[in-house]
């Protein structure tokens, strides 16, 4: 499989409010960066659409090293999914999942991609070269609709 080092990313001018997600992509010597924005959104949608924009790019299965500054979107995937679906969506405290729509998606993405992905948290804004990247994609992305 491809070795493959992901950075995602997401923020938001308000919460809600108008909001960004970035990705930054390297495989070998080769980089991509992704990034989008939506007018009315929080910053918790926004860190999972950057990852699901980020597995989407992938063409084909890879061996992934994810990072992210979310500890929602990375204990979400990694601790609470398996949970939330055997109560039908719902989290421990029989409530609705919230954002259950990109959840889902996420979902889909990881058990159908035939990626081995490794969830790794990075901490925000601490100098980390790849998460500051993936930052700046986000800030990019909330200007696409400001």
């Amino acid at each position: 499989m491809n070795p493959v080092v992901i950075y995602t990313d997401g923020a938001c001018k308000g919460n809600p409010g108008p909001g960004g997600w970035g990705v930054y992509l390297r495989s070998g010597p080769v980089e991509k960066d992704l990034f989008g924005g939506e007018a009315q959104t929080t910053n918790n949608r926004m860190e999972l659409t950057a990852v699901i924009e980020a597995l989407r790019a992938l063409k084909r299965p890879c061996r992934v090293l994810m990072y992210m500054d979310s500890e929602y979107v990375r204990k979400g995937i990694t601790e609470w999914l398996p949970g939330w679906k055997a109560r039908g969506w719902k989290t421990a405290a029989k409530q609705p999942v919230k954002n259950v729509d990109l959840w889902q998606a996420l979902d889909t993405l990881v058990s159908t991609g035939g990626h081995d992905i490794d969830w790794r948290w990075v901490k925000g804004h601490s100098g980390d070269a790849g998460n500051e990247r993936a930052d700046a994609l986000a800030n990019r992305g909330v200007l696409l609709i400001t």
